[in-house]
């Protein structure tokens, strides 16, 4: 058995964290599924952006679109996700719901009018048209309103840009908040949501410490959050929603390549495995697990070492609590920059595709 599959065969999720166009024609995703157990994908803006400025499988579209900017590519992206989303619909159905979903996300130039986001993500899943298709809305402080907004109308989720216990349970508050309201109004609860931690850029951002801390602080917070994740699933309060029929919402590493050269190529992927949760991985990530990962012990319920671990970050002096807070602010930014790089290349390649005819 390989080792992607002894890992799914465990009860993680394994998705892919890249879409493009050619992935999807050339026959690749399909093996991805048939061969390494992949059941759902995550996709982001520069996952796009490097796309369609490095290939010609967009061209043909772009030329018959006559749309511009955002319009063109979210149509473009649409059809894309279209398309994996129907290859994962068999598995959608067989988990009723709880696997085989894929990502697109809202404009992150939204982020900070959440009214804006709500009526975003409605009409991006109305236009999706497929039921396995979350929208991605950022869990910043000014994105739990539309979180919760948006599962009240049913839109399924990807909460996006969490990196803390604290940050993850105010995106799960905002979910169960939605659900909550739902079972009120005597709609169906079963919205279907994942809450995504990004793991790597803590090690990033603490570059420099002592050997025995290297390359430990994003897998300790992840483990702090694990233990919050299953005290929630325990709680009286989401049972109760379980009993309603609700849907949990999942656990989802995010940011799990190695950016340490130095390290394991799988460090995230094998330190991090647990039933009911899912890791989204880039491809590299994938097939280097694919071929020579192994798992040999899950993320203990308690969190295990991880207050441990974080106590000897402190005694470093690394506020763990501000650094929470600062990667969610840079990634909220690094959000931005490659939303306007990806419009850039769109307008760039319109003008170039435009200009060559």
């Amino acid at each position: 058995m390989k080792p992607t599959e002894k890992l799914h065969a465990a009860g993680q999720s394994l998705w892919l964290d890249n879409i493009t166009r050619d992935l999807l024609t050339s026959g690749i995703l399909e093996r991805y599924i048939a061969d390494l157990s992949v059941t759902g994908l995550t996709s982001n803006p520069t996952i796009f952006d490097k796309a369609i400025e490095s290939t010609s499988a967009y061209d043909a579209a772009i030329r018959a679109s006559g749309k511009e900017g955002e319009k063109l590519f979210f149509e473009l992206a649409i059809d894309d996700l279209r398309q994996a989303a129907n290859l994962f619909r068999p598995i959608w159905e067989r988990t009723k719901g709880t696997d085989g979903w894929v990502s697109l996300e809202v404009s992150p130039l939204l982020a900070y009018n959440a009214d804006s986001t709500i009526e975003e993500a409605a009409r991006l899943h109305a236009d999706g048209d497929r039921p396995n298709l979350f929208i991605k809305i950022p869990g910043t402080p000014e994105g739990l309103g539309a979180i919760e907004e948006a599962v009240l109308a049913g839109v399924p989720v990807n909460v996006t840009l969490l990196f803390s216990r604290e940050q993850y349970l105010a995106a799960a508050d905002a979910y169960i908040k939605g659900i909550e309201r739902r079972v009120e109004a005597g709609l169906d609860p079963a919205v279907g949501s994942v809450a995504s931690v990004f793991v790597s850029r803590w090690d990033v951002a603490v570059q420099g410490q002592p050997d025995e801390l290297h390359n430990r602080l994003g897998i300790a917070i992840a483990k702090r959050t694990y233990r919050a994740y299953r005290e929630l699933l325990d709680s009286p309060r989401w049972q109760r929603l379980a009993n309603e029929g609700a849907r949990a919402q999942r656990l989802l590493w995010a940011s799990t390549g190695t950016k340490d050269p130095d390290a394991s190529d799988v460090l995230y992927v094998r330190a991090l495995a647990a039933p009911f949760t899912v890791n989204t991985m880039p491809e590299n990530t994938l097939l280097a697990f694919g071929d020579h990962g192994e798992v040999t012990e899950f993320l203990p319920a308690d969190g295990g070492n991880a207050e441990e671990t974080i106590a000897g970050f402190a005694e470093a002096g690394v506020d763990v609590d501000a650094l929470a807070l600062r990667l969610q602010k840079e990634g909220a930014e690094s959000f931005d920059e490659s939303w306007n790089q990806l419009l850039r290349c769109i307008a760039e390649k319109s003008e170039a595709l435009a200009t060559a005819h």
